[in-house]
């Protein structure tokens, strides 16, 4: 199977995550994929499969030399983002892409003059939705590229290498893929995650996160008697955001500058409920944001009365790069795979997070490699056949240049 029939299939699954969700994974739906995904491992001959109650699958490709070799691993998630429907999507391939407008249904056209990135695919062939669903590039494209290294792997013993480990995980877009993933079982001494964008993408400093929940207590009463009596929790919810600087929002801010994000609101007269996210990369400006927004909540406590305004702010995850300057030597061997498979690499700061992030502080270092996705979480998503199947062969040569690694 090559990795164009591996990933579309792929796609077919329906396996979005759901944010408000008690269990794991957040919804059964991705057990299915899941035990696909199990199957499909053993039918290729990896060894040591198995699948949790939770939906965390691990495997292994056993070491081809007898020298003592780092154990390395290779971990995507499958679940889809809440964001876009995941269901019945519909793939298709636009070969040889002139750079010009793609019509992905009636109505619907995924054009480069508002998704430029698109200039960069010319002359590649590109898989696309229909213009109603995501893709699922994130993270299938990943999981794809990951199997179809290991069977290449396995079919070429000419190229040394030593256990190789993988994990494909539930939950990722909503925070909590690493939350149940046991790096004890995983065994590994480094891994990497294959969930980053476009040809290239080097990630090992994303956003140290927070989130803050916003309770704000009204009082209702009728408009007509509402002179000194009421209090309007819409009215209140809007001041409260008002106090949020403008020029640090996600859609105000690039590179290593953090935000301010309100997520969601639900509010009426007499209570208002308001969902941000916090996020910075460097440490000390994230404690000192989450003390504005308790400034924030208590300026208004002193204005309108104790306990108005209730706050909770919740760490999500740190920036990975804390783990990674000790182990840098995990980032060269990527760097060194790139050059000699012929990629130009591009190491920037996610304006997020990934699981690896959360597995570094696990005690797995874990940097992000691209797997090609581009416009993720909508339905202009779109993958580059040629970028997955450079990343199929940045796995193989960190493999191989692992096996020298002691040397």
């Amino acid at each position: 199977m090559d990795i164009v029939e591996r990933f579309i299939n792929y796609t077919k699954f329906d396996t979005q995550s759901a944010e408000d969700s008690q269990t794991v994974p957040s919804t059964s739906k991705q057990l299915i994929f899941a035990k696909y995904l199990k199957e499909e491992l053993e039918h290729e001959g990896l060894e040591d499969v198995e699948m949790d109650e939770k939906g965390y699958i691990y495997a292994t490709l056993k070491a081809n030399v007898k020298k003592e070799i780092p154990t390395i691993g290779f971990i995507s998630h499958y679940d889809t983002s809440p964001d876009a429907s995941g269901a019945n999507i519909k793939a298709r391939i636009v070969k040889n892409y002139d750079g010009k407008d793609i019509v992905l249904s009636e109505g619907i056209v995924s054009s480069p003059s508002k998704f430029p990135e698109m200039k960069a695919h010319i002359g590649e062939d590109l898989i696309v939705t229909d213009g109603h669903t995501l893709l699922g590039a994130d993270d299938k494209a990943g999981i794809a590229e990951i199997v179809q290294a290991m069977c290449y792997l396995r079919d070429h013993d000419e190229i040394k290498h030593g256990d190789i480990r993988i994990a494909f995980n539930p939950d990722e877009e909503i925070g909590m893929g690493a939350h149940h993933f046991d790096v004890e079982k995983f065994g590994c001494e480094w891994a990497y995650t294959m969930d980053g964008g476009d040809l290239g993408d080097l990630e090992y400093e994303n956003f140290n996160a927070a989130s803050a929940k916003i309770h704000i207590k009204g009082v209702s009463v009728h408009t007509g008697y509402a002179k000194g009596k009421m209090l309007n929790a819409n009215r209140l919810a809007c001041e409260f955001n008002a106090m949020i600087p403008d020029t640090e929002l996600p859609e105000t801010t690039e590179g290593y500058q953090g935000f301010y994000h309100l997520l969601a609101m639900e509010t009426r007269t007499e209570e208002a409920k308001m969902s941000y996210l916090i996020r910075d990369h460097d440490r000390e400006s994230f404690e000192k944001r989450k003390d504005f927004m308790e400034a924030c909540a208590a300026k208004m406590n002193e204005k309108y009365g104790e306990d108005t305004v209730k706050i909770t702010i919740k760490d999500q995850y740190y920036n990975m790069k804390e783990k990674i300057d000790p182990n840098m030597h995990v980032i060269d061997i990527v760097l060194q795979a790139m050059q000699e498979t012929g990629v130009p690499p591009k190491v920037e700061p996610i304006r997020g997070g990934t699981d690896g992030a959360q597995l570094s502080f696990k005690g797995l270092p874990c940097p992000n490699i691209f797997a090609g996705g581009v416009n993720f979480h909508g339905p202009y998503e779109f993958v580059s056949i040629q970028v997955m199947e450079k990343a199929v062969d940045v796995i193989v040569k960190i493999c191989e240049i692992t096996a020298g690694f002691n040397d």
